[in-house]
């Protein structure tokens, strides 16, 4: 009968431990966890206003799971002086308009940092 009672015992703390794997798992899977190791929202920074766009581009990225992937790449380039940046998840790609000339390797490095890969840079 002990090892009866004990395997019983070891069932129920694995099945607490499965339910809450799964309720915490959940968000995730909807695109709304930190699944890019931030572990929650991350706040938007207001893009930079361009006095005059002279270059455009379109970055094709690939690693972006859920908005704060997004979020965390918008951002980053947002930073960079001269670059108006807005990505698109669910096309996984980034357009970045510019007011000064930035460097192909930069916003490459930039996103590959966050642990993104850049597929492509094509000038529009």
């Amino acid at each position: 009968m002990g090892g009866t009672a004990s395997t019983i015992i070891i069932i129920i703390i694995l099945a607490v431990i499965l339910f809450f794997a799964i309720k915490n798992s959940i968000p995730h899977f909807r695109g709304e966890g930190g699944c890019c190791g931030g572990g929650g929202r991350e706040k938007k920074i207001k893009p930079a206003k361009l006095d005059k766009v002279i270059s455009t581009k379109t970055v094709k990225i690939e690693g972006m799971r859920c908005e704060n992937c997004n979020i965390r790449v918008q951002n980053a380039l947002n930073r960079v002086e001269g670059i108006n940046a807005k990505v698109n998840g669910e096309k996984n790609e980034a357009l970045i308009r510019m007011g000064r000339e930035v460097d192909d390797g930069k916003i490459r490095e930039i996103i590959e940092k966050l642990g993104y890969r850049v597929v492509s840079i094509e000038k529009n």
